[in-house]
């Protein structure tokens, strides 16, 4: 499933989307608190990743532990399936919402190799909007050039979350969505269509995950 597979990344676009639902503002001082959240959140992941003393599904527990705080999936993924939620059926939602939570945690654990060795240090943290803060990151693996990744964060329920990651100036949940939705009108607004792909890309991470 390229359409689905193609931006998967540390965040695996997702890996860090969540939808609306956000309080009224996040406050000036809030900017450092987004700071924090980001600097913890991807120290954990990487820890996670390079931790040698632990064999794959325990480290994949341990990432899904840390993407499950981080991220609220029924947020996410309701606004990932954008108007089509309303079209699937009680039972498409249910089964939709745990294969998209498994899609976030296969798509990392699955490039386990690929980010044996990562690093990442913060870099400038602003005031996006009224409701959110932009912390950017620098990303660095052995032998690859460094690349920069951009966290939306902001207030949801109380606690920070991130609401977004833009990488090389383009929106991950945005583009999450449109590809969600292309395999929907290509198969005449079926969302059955969609989960049928969605098990079938975690098949093959799964796979690569065993082949490695």
């Amino acid at each position: 499933m390229h359409d689905l597979d193609r931006r998967a990344l540390l965040g695996t676009a997702l890996f860090l989307t969540t939808a609306g639902f956000i309080r009224p503002a996040l406050a000036q001082a809030d900017i450092g608190r987004a700071a924090n959240f980001i600097q913890t959140t991807g120290q954990e992941l990487v820890a996670a990743i390079n931790d040698q003393t632990r064999d794959l599904p325990a480290r994949r527990q341990r990432v899904a532990a840390v993407l499950r705080r981080a991220v609220e999936v029924e947020r996410v993924g309701r606004f990932i399936l954008g108007r089509w939620w309303n079209q699937a059926s009680p039972q498409e939602q249910q089964e939709y919402l745990k294969l998209f939570e498994e899609t976030l945690i296969r798509n990392l654990s699955a490039r386990f190799g690929e980010y044996q060795g990562v690093r990442f240090s913060l870099g400038r943290t602003q005031q996006r909007t009224e409701d959110d803060v932009l912390v950017n990151t620098v990303i660095e693996r052995p032998n690859t050039a460094p690349f920069s990744l951009d966290w939306r964060v902001a207030d949801v329920g109380g606690q920070p979350k991130v609401v977004d990651v833009i990488a090389e100036g383009t929106s991950l949940r945005l583009t999450q969505r449109s590809e969600y939705s292309s395999v929907i009108q290509r198969n005449n607004g079926s969302v059955a269509a969609l989960l049928t792909a969605m098990r079938g890309q975690i098949q093959q991470l799964a796979q690569r995950e065993q082949a490695r």
